[in-house]
């Protein structure tokens, strides 16, 4: 590092808003605001809930002594504005006015870069975001679905696969944007996406049902079949799409989007369990294996990463099955708040271009 560099992070969630000051890589101050349900229904907009998350963290800064006018910058988490390619962006008002009114959809995450505007405004700080939930590197080839009504598209997890592989190529000695890297993100969703050189080329789109099963979404799923339940008249379209997402997955099967409890049911000497767990992993192995095609099989990394990452039996059921492809790395959990402060550390010590959002 040139310098440190004193980064505050902000990252709003659907029910929570996660605070942390970094001097360089490392976290001194972290906190969560929980939100509960009754104080989010009074808002009637994402937006309007600006104020009310701005102040609180305000309040946590200020129950922490922590003096804006020593911070070097802020990172916000980066929500539904348009399709952008990976990278570090200076809030502007084009951003602003975009995730506003949510022009990809409305999620707490688009008050990330508002509220780190809006917080560093008077101290003449600048606010980032960085690898926002709408980034978009897909090649053409890989838009292509079969139905022409109904494209490809990227979405998945941005942010935490994007920091995970640059750490995987860091332990190789290389720079994310030399090799290629198959990410696995586990959790409530799964996405598998191919990074070709530091552009995630293709994904499986995580949020709406495609790629293997998760914990909660039905993933990819026999299209006939489904049809055949969208028209039975047994399911509205409400019900059919929870099944798909929210109700999918090992909740469907078991009961619970627990990883914990279905390990516990296995020990127990469940076999339904053991036989749908096992499913899972193999339909993220099926998953991993297809995006090597994308380059030829020449990949560099495979990395797991997210809450399921911290199971180490699903963890070797899945690498058994691509450690012929390449080397495996397992990296539990999530890295957002840390992959923020560092996509605004590379821009500030000049390593990386800073991205206009237009």
């Amino acid at each position: 590092m040139n310098k440190t560099y004193r980064i505050l992070v902000i990252n709003p969630g659907s029910t929570s808003t996660k605070i942390a000051i970094y001097e360089n890589e490392k976290e001194v101050i972290t906190e969560t605001i929980k939100h509960s349900a009754d104080e989010i229904k009074q808002f009637e907009t994402i937006y309007s809930q600006l104020d009310f998350r701005k102040n609180l963290v305000l309040e946590v800064l200020k129950k922490n002594n922590i003096d804006l006018n020593t911070i070097d910058a802020i990172a916000g988490r980066g929500g539904n504005m348009k399709p952008v390619a990976g990278g570090t962006y200076l809030v502007n008002e084009p951003m602003i006015e975009d995730l506003k009114v949510g022009v990809m959809g409305q999620h707490a995450s688009n008050l990330g870069g508002i509220i780190a505007h809006e917080i560093g405004k008077p101290y003449g700080l600048k606010a980032y975001v960085v690898d926002p939930v709408v980034v978009d590197e897909f090649e053409e080839i890989s838009r292509i679905s079969g139905m022409p009504e109904i494209p490809r598209k990227s979405k998945d997890h941005p942010l935490n696969s994007k920091a995970v592989a640059r750490k995987a190529a860091k332990e190789l000695g290389a720079k994310y944007d030399e090799l290629n890297i198959i990410t696995a993100h586990l959790g409530g969703g799964i996405s598998i996406g191919i990074h070709k050189k530091g552009r995630v080329v293709d994904v499986n789109n995580a949020l709406d049902g495609d790629g293997p099963f998760s914990p909660e979404r039905a993933g990819g799923l026999p299209v006939g079949g489904l049809v055949d339940l969208c028209f039975s008249g047994e399911y509205t379209k409400a019900e059919i799409r929870k099944k798909i997402v929210g109700n999918g997955g090992l909740v469907a099967y078991l009961g619970t989007n627990d990883g914990r409890e279905v390990q516990e049911m296995i020990n127990n000497g469940d076999k339904k369990a053991e036989l749908v767990y096992k499913a899972m992993a193999y339909q993220i192995a099926k998953a991993i294996g297809a995006s090597a095609t994308v380059v030829k099989g020449n990949v560099d990394a495979i990395v797991l990463t997210g809450g399921l990452a911290f199971d180490k039996v699903l963890m070797g059921w899945i690498e058994e099955s691509v450690n012929f492809i390449s080397k495996v790395f397992v990296y539990p959990g999530e890295y957002e708040m840390v992959a923020l402060t560092e996509g605004v550390i590379r821009v500030l010590n000049g390593e990386e271009e800073l991205k206009e959002y237009k």
